[in-house]
């Protein structure tokens, strides 16, 4: 069971992060985006949470209680929810395309996307990597994973509440039209 873990989820995770990598080199030109320092903040979350699940520092005291009973099915169900909301990220990073960014930023000539996970969620490529730490979470089967989501929910609800701010700015009454047809995170909840 343990070997699952070791290997499974942190190879969905390998995956995941060298796709990205890689598809940020082909993106659309940025006409204005977020300033550095409100951008080392989302990271620094974004960097805490993953370093609370990925390293085994963290294995220790209170972070390292089991919360789940221990069995296959967990740590399978955990590595299933991984996987699905990885490829439901990079699926909404594909549909994005040219006018992705990493940071809040807006593209010259950016299109508003409301085909493909955009019409289940308003920011899918943050309901699938919040999906992914919640699988990780569970697979680890630890209280630093609690952590984790915590700290993931905590940077993209930022992150969001800034970009929806930036989107109606840009696309005015259409995007509000979105907004009350698709909710923002989790489908037809939040």
């Amino acid at each position: 069971m343990e070997i699952v873990y070791r290997w499974s989820v942190p190879v969905l995770w390998i995956f995941f992060w060298s796709y990205w990598g890689l598809s940020s080199l082909h993106t659309g030109i940025t006409e204005y985006a977020e300033s550095k320092i409100p951008r080392l903040f989302h990271l620094g979350m974004i960097g805490s949470a993953f370093a609370a699940v990925a390293f085994d520092r963290f294995h220790t005291g209170p972070l390292a209680w089991s919360i789940l009973p221990e069995s296959r099915l967990v740590l399978l169900t955990g590595t299933i929810i991984t996987a699905l909301g990885l490829a439901f990220a990079v699926w909404a990073r594909m549909q994005l395309g040219i006018n992705w960014s990493g940071a809040i930023a807006m593209k010259a000539d950016q299109q508003l996307i409301q085909t493909g996970p955009y019409a289940i969620v308003r920011h899918p490529i943050y309901t699938g990597i919040v999906m992914g730490v919640l699988g990780t979470a569970i697979a680890i089967d630890e209280l630093r994973g609690i952590l984790a989501i915590v700290l993931i929910f905590i940077a993209y609800f930022r992150k969001i509440w800034i970009e929806e701010k930036w989107l109606v700015n840009q696309f005015g009454s259409e995007y509000i039209q979105y907004q009350l047809k698709v909710k923002a995170l989790i489908p037809f909840i939040l």
